[in-house]
């Protein structure tokens, strides 16, 4: 019996996508709104960008109002697609509340500005008290949980048995290989958006200032996009963005206990994309969907979400029972 205490989901990719638009629209909408009832009333050039509550980066007005849209709407338009494609997996009620956070706390910066800006008659003299960083964090959390709570429970992935392990009839002597190539489009999204806004920033503001945004678009980027490898040696995660020696993971086959496949929630069980680590078990997961989960013999777990994870697990299995054959001899 369901229970009538459990917020129902939307029925389907539509009502997703525009319940994810809706925190943009609304901040774009106030933005506008607080523009028109200033707008006679600011400085040309704005303060936008401040450090130790001073200003020290400027913008023209229409500069400023341009950015600051075409940003919003860029966002609403690669959350809604990403929400549209993905439905129903189970981290789409997680991508609703990135919405509704990222919105949030774009929102209050911009709107906070215009404000700050208003009845200024210098910009340089324009200043930005340091409660407002963590009233804005503030703001964006508790939008974040009410997108979470408006997108309501999706739907499990249906899980394999545990036990539900094969191997592959590969002739004693012989050896197979496997590999695959698996892609996370919010990664690349996330990571294209980092290096962006970092190079604005530093051409508007300064490199120091932007150092943050570029050091977190080189991390993001070459996780984004990974090729995993099943061979005699074991299992190895390579960025397809870095040269073919560089390794994210390897786990040699006398490592291994045991293979499966399953499918993987990403954020029900790792808490979001990436590499991730949680108590007895790491991966690397950069969707929710079908995937590899290697049993070590130190009794934790690596799980990798990729395409054909059955027949890598397979092979993994045969390659560990030659290995344990080996050191059993």
């Amino acid at each position: 019996m369901k229970s009538a205490l459990r917020s129902a989901p939307p029925s389907d990719g539509s009502a997703r996508t525009w319940l994810a638009a809706v925190p943009f629209v609304v901040v774009i909408v106030v933005f506008a709104g607080i523009y028109m009832g200033v707008a006679d009333r600011l400085p040309d050039p704005l303060a936008t960008h401040f450090r130790d509550e001073r200003a020290d980066g400027f913008s023209s007005v229409p500069g400023f109002l341009t950015a600051s849209l075409a940003l919003l709407l860029a966002l609403g338009s690669v959350f809604g697609l990403l929400i549209h494609l993905r439905v129903p997996a189970p981290d789409v009620p997680w991508l609703i509340a990135g919405c509704y956070f990222t919105s949030a706390e774009l929102g209050y910066v911009f709107c906070g500005t215009l404000l700050a800006n208003a009845d200024a008659s210098d910009a340089s003299a324009v200043r930005e008290p340091w409660w407002q960083l963590p009233v804005g964090l503030g703001v964006a959390l508790f939008a974040g949980a009410l997108g979470r709570l408006l997108a309501g429970a999706a739907p499990p992935w249906p899980r394999r048995a545990p036990g539900a392990t094969s191997r592959l009839d590969v002739p004693a002597g012989t050896t197979a290989g496997w590999s695959r190539t698996i892609s996370s489009p919010p990664l690349i999204v996330l990571g294209v958006l980092l290096l962006g806004a970092g190079l604005v920033v530093g051409i508007l503001a300064g490199w120091f200032p932007a150092a943050g945004l570029l050091f977190g678009g080189a991390v993001v980027l070459p996780l984004a996009s990974v090729r995993v490898t099943v061979d005699r040696r074991g299992l190895a995660l390579s960025p397809t963005l870095l040269p073919g020696r560089f390794r994210l993971r390897r786990i040699p086959v006398d490592r291994i206990a045991e293979a499966g496949s399953r499918r993987i929630a990403c954020f029900a069980e790792f808490g979001g994309w990436g590499y991730r680590i949680r108590s007895g078990a790491s991966g690397l997961v950069l969707r929710s969907g079908e995937g590899v989960v290697v049993r070590l013999t130190n009794g934790r777990e690596f799980a990798v979400t990729v395409d054909d994870a059955a027949t890598a697990a397979a092979l993994l299995n045969t390659y560990a029972d030659r290995a344990q054959a080996r050191q059993g001899g």
